[in-house]
């Protein structure tokens, strides 16, 4: 049987319950419950403070899990390996201080860099020779600069409003790129793959919808260089003499556009489906 952790709340919990609905897995039906058994897909749910998780799999406790791909890293949890992109719970993590106050990471030997992810951090000055003094704060991060507790902060950055809020300009490079991300223990355990395959399918689903349109055999051409799709195209030929059918699937971002382009250029019944799972 598949042991497979998952965030019990914060920001993963509820896309990652309901990604593993949508591929088919039995969720849990009360928030306090930590322990779920799906006998049908042979496979035991544990749900676990996201921090937490890259530690249990990396042990060999249980088999896979979904984490933060910053979470994994500040853990340090070598024996735990990312083998997916979920795709979701993006963020990008800065530095930030004093408007004017520092430009580059060299500038930060010696001084007080607070943060929630202090290994992250730690490993990422250290490799380019830096060694600053970390401090550990849990939430609230912005505020460490103003209350003097530190010099610089090293927080998730969306739009940068908060940050310029507290008073602190954003510098230097970009320490990570973070999402949502499946880990695994050492060694494939079995069920891993089919996990995989279906996680992967509930992606495509979400970002890929099915787009179908009659047009005039003369256009087609024209027709499958807007919309190309993920493969080949397929198309049938109609009852009307000179009409086909066409089906592509397409990115469901931009697809009012492709609509119109082909609308234009001559199709109709254009209609776009929703599709609920995948295996590509």
């Amino acid at each position: 049987m598949l042991r497979i952790a998952v965030p019990n709340k914060g920001s993963l919990s509820e896309t990652a319950a309901e990604m593993l609905a949508e591929a088919g897995y039995a969720g849990r039906r009360d928030s306090k419950t930590l322990h779920v058994i799906d006998a049908d897909n042979d496979v035991e749910f544990f749900f676990l403070r996201p921090r937490d998780i890259a530690t249990y799999v990396a042990s060999g406790a249980l088999d896979v899990g979904i984490t933060g791909r910053d979470l994994l890293r500040d853990v340090r949890q070598e024996d735990a390996r990312e083998i997916e992109s979920l795709g979701f719970a993006r963020s990008t993590f800065r530095f930030a201080g004093p408007p004017g106050r520092y430009s580059t990471v060299e500038e930060l030997n010696g001084v007080r860099v607070a943060s929630a992810y202090p290994g992250l951090v730690d490993d990422f000055l250290r490799e380019r020779g830096v060694e600053a003094v970390l401090v550990p704060l849990d939430g609230a991060v912005e505020s460490a600069v103003r209350l003097g507790v530190a010099d610089v902060i090293a927080d998730v950055v969306e739009t940068g409003t908060t940050l310029r809020q507290a008073g602190l300009e954003i510098f230097g490079p970009v320490i990570i790129e973070s999402e949502a991300v499946l880990i695994s223990r050492p060694g494939d355990a079995d069920g891993t793959d089919t996990l995989l395959r279906r996680l992967r399918g509930v992606m495509v689903a979400r970002q890929y919808v099915l787009l179908d349109y009659d047009l005039p055999e003369e256009l087609v051409d024209q027709a499958v260089r807007i919309s190309p799709g993920r493969e080949s195209a397929t198309i049938s030929p109609l009852r009307d003499a000179g009409w086909v059918a066409v089906r592509v699937m397409i990115p469901r971002r931009g697809m009012n556009r492709v609509m119109d382009e082909l609308y234009a250029l001559g199709a109709r019944a254009i209609l776009v489906t929703a599709i609920h799972a995948a295996r590509l």
